[in-house]
This record gives structure tokens, C-alpha cells and sequence, in this order.
């Protein structure tokens, strides 16, 4: 989501005489919503500061991702998400700063294979739309939408996709994509759900069992779910035979089935600025590394263990400072940082430095969810949200998902891992005493399937 929001601050008081911060955000000089006023200074973050001289065109793309992150941030906290007069302003936001007309378009979206799925949308159509017309487009069930989500991805030279975010309810997905400018930016029809045995419910259909298989396989290919050869030999002679169900029964029992992995980044888990590859799934995060002189690494970290966790930002580097290496001068550097209780009497903070760190922050909020969920007895299974003025039309043509190519045998020069359990008690991991100059309480997410965990856990 890219526009730029020069905002105004001014005070005003209440009826009790206190006074309280305003920000009125303007979008080509209009006035869309007074963000503070109706919800108060303590539930938004941080606005990003203002400059007071004329931006260089590299501070202007840097405030525009200041305020791009900022965005993002507010999104994720429950009532300001589902505050309409939140969303209807982003919606606006993106049309008119974008000077995109509401007009019928052809839009791109692809599946996990790379198979490409044309739709035709609206240019003002949010992302809900727009997933109703993909699903529409392949015939997927009404009830199973809700189990699939789309993404905005980075194609990288080598095939490989990097994930820059999950695109969000407010978001319109031809103008997120289009306002890039860059062909490299995609948009990935994929499962959004992180407990396997709601893949049951999207087996019993068959577009829904050819995209989990579809998906399946793509990862096996990618690395992302790990395979020794015995279980590869195994699951290409399922794929000869035709046998997705008996294929996605096996691939469920392998390590990382289901998970969304992140591009490479630093953490200071086991140790200071350790390179590792974190991947989200199984209601827990996997931290893989390799440690000097060892073998591949991995450290699994719950997130039931987890009391809480925040997302911030570095200070960029004042004019004249000398920046770290393969870093650029003034950069914004995201973290995000957990809370884990290591034993029964130790929690300590645990932080991963990634350009990724709101996503996987979304990753961990959206696991709790669906782990309260089932705890409540609740589903997943999400009904057609009707649209006014008329149903969810369908295509007269509609486009079934190809079966991916054979698999490939095994990288040869991927090792397998162990566990890195046994250094959980011994690593002494960097703490956090108190949130920094750019955080805050309200910047916290607090874990409420934290408060259930039990002896058996530990």
C-alpha cells in the first residue's frame, strides 16, 4: 500500500479541559478522518515525526515507508481494524493518491505453482473482492474462501517468492500491485490457515484439495518443507500414482509442512547478530542457523510460550554518523522482539531484525487467533459475504488448477537439522530492559493463549 499523508497536528481540549493530540490526515487536501480524536492518544502508535525543512527525494520515499509501516501497525490492533471509518479512509487513500479512476481491470493473481488465474475486478474492489473472484474463477466453494488468503510477493531472480505482506481487508489489491511499479511484485492465492487439520475441511472438495497439493508441492521444491530421501522416494511415487490425498497425508507428518518462510535476517538468538531463516507455522516460530565449526541448527519458539511481543523501529542514523555495514545511511531497521518463558521462572526477550518483522508480527497475532478459536469451539469456515446490490458473480469459464510437474529428488547439499532444545537453558540471549525511545505500551501485543499455558508445556 503506497501514499504519501501530509498531516497536521493541533490541540484542542474536551469538555473536562484536558488537552489530547489531533492528527487530521489529508489526501489531496481532503480531510478523511481525525484518527486520535475519535479514539483517543493511547490506543494509536507513534505518528512518525515531521521535518520541518524540504525533503531530499530519498527522505521522501523514506517517509512514505515511514508512513506505509505506520499503516500497517495501526492495522493490526483489533478495534481500529475493524473501525469502518479506519478502513473506508484507507480505501479512499490508496484510489486518490494513486489517481486511479474506478474502472473494470484485468488483474493477475497466481497460485503456489506459478499458474497464473486472470480475473476481472474493479479497480476500487477490496481484497475480499477480489478473492471472491479468484475463488469464483477456479469454482472453490463458498464456505472454503475463507480458508485461503492473497499476498503481495516479491519474485526474486531465481523463481523464488518473498513474502511482503498479507494483503489486508482495507487494502485494493490492483492498486497495491500496480503502484509499485515493478513487474517483480505478484499476487499469491495461499492457505492462510496454520493448524493442518483444517485441511480436512478443504480435502472434501476438489479445487480444494488441488490447491493444498499444488501449494504442497511447491514447497517441497522450494525447501521450505523438509525431506529426507526415504520420504521424498515416497511421496513421488504418490505423485506418479495420482494420489494427492495420500500425497498431503504424508507431507503433513514432515517438519515445516504448512509454514510460511521468511527471507534470511539476523536475530540475537543463539547469539549476537546470528544469521538465521525464521519460518512461521504450528503455532511457532523456527528459527534455522548455523552455528561456527556446527551443523544446521534450529530453534523452535511456541507461541503459547510467548507473554508478548512488539514490532519497532530504529532511530535512523542522524546526518554524519557512520552507518554498520551493508547498512544505508538513515535506514529504517525493523525488529521484532517476543517475550519467551525459556522455564518455569524465566522469561527472557528474544529479537529478530527483518525487513518482514510486521509480517511475522500478523503471523503470530493471526496463530493466537486461530488457537482461540478452536479453543472456543469455534470455525474458521467463513460464509460469501453478499455484496450490495447483487450476489457474487460467477465466470462462465471456469479455469481448474493444473497438477504441478514431478518432484525433483532432494538437494543433495541440504542438511538435515536438529533440534536446539538443549541450548534453550544454556544461551544467555540479549534482554530488553525497557521499550526504546520509538516504542511504547500500546506498541506491546499481549498474548491472551499465553495465560492458559500449563505445566505440560514447560
Amino acid at each position: 500500500m503506497h501514499f504519501s499523508i501530509p498531516e497536521t497536528e493541533s490541540r484542542s481540549g474536551d469538555s473536562g479541559g484536558s488537552a489530547y493530540v489531533a492528527y487530521n490526515i489529508h489526501v489531496n487536501g481532503v480531510l478523511h478522518c481525525r484518527l486520535r480524536k475519535e479514539y483517543g492518544a493511547n490506543v494509536l502508535p507513534a505518528f512518525p515525526p515531521k521535518k520541518l525543512f524540504s525533503l531530499t527525494p530519498a527522505e521522501v520515499e523514506q517517509r512514505r515507508e515511514q508512513l506505509e509501516k505506520y499503516m500497517q501497525a495501526v492495522r493490526q490492533d483489533p478495534l481500529l481494524g475493524s473501525s469502518e471509518t479506519f478502513n473506508s479512509f484507507l480505501r479512499r487513500a490508496q484510489q486518490e493518491t494513486q489517481q486511479v479512476p474506478t474502472e473494470e481491470v484485468s488483474l493477475e493473481v497466481l497460485l503456489s505453482n506459478g499458474q497464473k488465474v486472470l480475473v476481472n475486478v474493479l479497480t476500487s474492489d477490496q481484497t475480499e473482492d477480489v478473492l471472491e473472484a479468484v475463488a469464483a474463477k477456479l469454482d472453490l466453494p463458498d464456505d472454503l474462501i475463507g480458508y485461503f488468503s492473497l499476498f503481495l510477493v516479491r519474485e526474486k531472480e531465481d523463481g523464488a517468492f518473498s513474502f511482503v505482506r498479507k494483503l489486508q481487508e482495507f487494502e485494493l489489491p490492483y492498486v497495491s500491485v500496480t503502484s509499485l511499479r515493478s513487474q517483480e511484485y505478484k499476487i499469491v492465492l495461499r492457505k492462510s490457515y496454520w493448524d493442518s487439520a483444517y485441511d480436512d475441511d478443504v480435502m472434501e472438495n476438489r479445487v480444494g484439495l488441488n490447491l493444498l497439493y499444488a501449494q504442497t508441492v511447491s514447497d517441497i521444491e522450494r525447501g521450505w518443507i523438509l525431506v529426507t530421501k526415504e520420504q521424498h522416494r515416497q511421496l513421488k511415487s504418490l505423485q506418479e500414482k495420482v494420489s494427492k490425498k495420500e500425497f498431503l497425508r504424508l507431507a503433513q507428518t514432515l517438519r515445516h509442512y504448512g509454514y510460511l518462510r521468511f527471507d534470511a535476517c539476523v536475530a540475537d538468538f543463539p547469539e549476537k547478530d546470528c544469521p538465521v531463516v525464521v519460518s512461521a507455522g504450528n503455532s511457532e516460530l523456527s528459527l534455522q542457523l548455523r552455528l561456527p565449526g556446527q551443523q544446521l541448527r534450529e530453534g523452535s519458539f511456541r507461541v503459547t510460550r510467548m507473554r508478548c511481543w512488539r514490532v519497532t523501529s530504529s532511530v535512523p542514523l542522524p546526518s554524519g554518523s557512520t552507518s554498520s555495514p551493508g547498512r544505508g545511511r538513515g535506514e529504517v531497521r525493523l525488529e521484532l522482539a517476543f517475550e519467551y518463558l525459556m522455564s518455569k521462572d524465566r522469561l527472557q526477550w528474544v529479537t529478530i531484525t527483518s525487513p518482514q518483522a510486521i509480517m511475522m508480527s500478523i503471523c503470530l497475532q493471526s496463530m493466537v487467533d486461530e488457537l482461540m478459536v478452536k479453543k472456543s469451539g469455534g470455525s474458521i469456515r467463513k460464509m460469501l459475504r453478499r455484496r450490495v446490490g447483487g450476489t457474487l458473480r460467477r465466470s462462465d469459464s471456469q479455469q481448474a488448477v493444473k497438477s504441478p510437474p514431478l518432484l525433483e529428488s532432494p538437494d543433495a547439499t541440504r542438511e538435515s537439522m536438529v533440534k536446539l532444545s538443549s541450548k534453550l537453558s544454556a544461551v544467555s540471549l540479549r534482554g530488553i530492559g525497557s521499550p526504546s525511545t520509538d516504542a511504547s505500551a500500546s506498541d506491546v501485543h499481549g498474548n491472551f493463549a499465553f495465560e492458559g499455558i500449563g505445566d505440560e508445556d514447560l
